[in-house]
């Protein structure tokens, strides 16, 4: 191998472990049952709460009105600092919810 193609070669393999590190850092959604999100009542449509079991629940109350939603405003999911790793959506709900200040 000379000079040039081993330059090549290594600046291919460097772009290409990049776009697989940016890809790998793309969150996964949150399973509903995932036993965390279980745990703290979370469904990805906040009308679909239990309203037995949560009976302060509003529909209103929404991941993204959340205090511990980190998405952009008007994402369609982001992140939560209570789901590592997952993102929740925008629309979705769980026993933590804290209103936005």
């Amino acid at each position: 191998m000379n000079l040039t193609n081993r330059r090549v070669f290594m600046m291919t393999l460097a772009a290409g472990t990049s776009a697989l590190a940016t890809a790998a850092m793309a969150q996964a959604k949150l399973d509903e049952k995932d036993p965390t999100a279980v745990a703290l009542g979370y469904v990805a449509d906040s009308a679909k709460a239990d309203k037995k079991k949560y009976p302060k629940h509003d529909v209103a109350q929404k991941c993204s009105n959340c205090q511990l939603f980190q998405g952009k405003a008007g994402a369609a999911e982001g992140p939560c600092p209570l789901f590592p790793g997952k993102s929740v959506a925008a629309n979705g709900w769980c026993a933590s919810w804290v209103k936005k200040a």
